[in-house]
């Protein structure tokens, strides 16, 4: 029951700007983003990953989503991307800081004794998923701020959300490769 909860919080999560865009035609900002803040609290409360640092994501989401609701206005709900591309950043980024990584906790789930060489590639692709929230961060930004409503929401509710699948089947396609390399 645990993994379908996570699944439909996961998907609310990731259809927040087609809600935002669909729903913004029959409520106000502000109930859109106590919607949020309900979803993301039942992340919080009922997620997986919060060993993984979810949680401060969630929080932050929650933070700024508390501010969407005093501001009500549908600007400040086109920054919720823009926020969560700073938290995961932030996170990944104090992974490198503070070992081990945000990808290497992921790896030694399924591996527990990483050696070495795969403790260097997961640090390797955790500096490669902050350098992907800073361009999506900062594309996210750019639509927030420049594009039409439309534009904003299917980037930030179709493309970005395509880009991640494409470097998470990139970096599964090299990790295969070196590993057949390597063993």
């Amino acid at each position: 029951m645990r993994l379908f909860i996570n699944i439909v919080l996961g998907l609310l999560v990731i259809a927040y700007p087609f809600a935002v865009y669909f729903g913004i035609r029959y409520f106000e900002p502000w109930k859109i983003a106590a919607l949020l803040i309900g979803v993301l609290a039942l992340r919080l409360t009922y997620g997986s990953g919060r060993a993984l640092g979810n949680g401060p994501a969630a929080v932050a989401g929650i933070l700024f989503c508390g501010l969407a609701v005093w501001r009500n206005d549908l600007l400040t709900l086109r920054f919720y991307p823009v926020v969560m591309n700073g938290a995961m950043l932030t996170l990944f980024a104090w992974s490198l800081v503070r070992s081990p990584t945000v990808i290497e906790r992921l790896a030694r789930l399924r591996h527990p004794d990483l050696p070495p060489v795969g403790v260097a590639y997961t640090r390797r692709v955790t500096q490669v998923w902050c350098g992907f929230f800073v361009l999506n961060g900062g594309i996210a930004l750019a639509t927030a701020l420049w594009s039409s409503f439309e534009v904003w929401s299917l980037y930030n509710g179709l493309i970005a959300y395509l880009l991640m699948g494409v470097l998470f089947a990139g970096e599964y396609w090299v990790r295969i490769r070196t590993q057949k390399h390597a063993g």
